[in-house]
């Protein structure tokens, strides 16, 4: 049984839109480069059909993962989220206790991270060390290079 995650409508709208172009116009594409590559003759020695056999098996393993992923999906409402400490889904300001530096993250699903746009994955060791935490709070959390302290500035949604 696969994992539960929990996407807003529109981070569970680009999984569907993905799983679909998969579906309904790559698969059709490499369906025809195989056969294309099956037309010019001996199998054993074509670079075509092998490059495409191999696109098609990595297109159908990707397939199958995102409709895993798609099917354990479920949709927050985020009006019943409690805004006194972060969850998934939180604006969260935070401050580097060592530099003071100040950062604005939103915590989301692992599929939805980017964190050049400031969307942090609950998973990353950053995000779990947040989870939880109220304003206030300093969260000391463990790093590959020591241990960080950062300070709950403000949460939102």
């Amino acid at each position: 049984m696969s994992e539960v995650s929990y996407y807003t409508e529109e981070g569970l709208k680009k999984l569907k839109d993905e799983l679909h172009q998969l579906e309904q116009v790559e698969r059709p594409r490499v369906t025809q480069e195989i056969a294309d590559a099956r037309d010019k003759g001996d199998l054993s020695e074509n670079a075509e059909y092998h490059a495409a056999k191999e696109e098609q098996s990595l297109l159908e393993f990707k397939i199958a993962k995102l409709k895993n992923v798609v099917a354990s999906a479920r949709i927050i409402d985020e009006s019943q989220l409690d805004t006194s400490k972060i969850l998934i889904h939180s604006v969260v300001k935070i401050k580097n206790a060592a530099n003071k530096m100040e950062f604005t993250y939103t915590l989301v699903a692992d599929s939805e991270s980017d964190v050049k746009n400031g969307k942090l994955s609950v998973n990353s060791p950053i995000g779990k060390g947040l989870l939880g935490k109220k304003v206030g709070e300093i969260a000391e959390i463990q790093v590959p290079n020591g241990i960080m302290k950062f300070e709950v500035m403000e949460i939102s949604r």
